[in-house]
């Protein structure tokens, strides 16, 4: 494997995106079950945790997905001016020789 490929995922960032997924994914599931215990069975006590956790976890996810996408705005645009940086330098040195 080259060593010259560029990341394009970090770590920080694939980590973030996985547990938006976990917190999402759980919440639908919790949906999903409080939605077929209460049609199938007719409940009127359901676990308290588990009909607030969509709630809680819902709105912390979104927060999760905008500071993602802070996160990687931010990056991005520290690379590009990165590279932009390195082609302004290889330009000058062309012209100095």
């Amino acid at each position: 494997m080259a060593n010259d490929t560029p990341v394009t995922v970090h770590r920080n960032e694939r980590a973030l995106a996985y547990m938006i997924a976990a917190i999402i994914g759980l919440s639908i599931i919790a949906i999903i079950v409080v939605i077929v215990v209460s049609g199938v069975f007719h409940v009127k006590d359901l676990w308290a945790p588990i009909v607030l956790f969509p709630g809680i976890a819902l709105p912390i996810g979104f927060v999760l997905i905008v500071i993602l996408l802070i996160i990687s705005t931010r990056r991005r645009s520290r690379e590009a001016r990165e590279a932009e940086a390195a082609a302004a330098l290889g330009n000058t040195k062309k012209n100095k020789k």
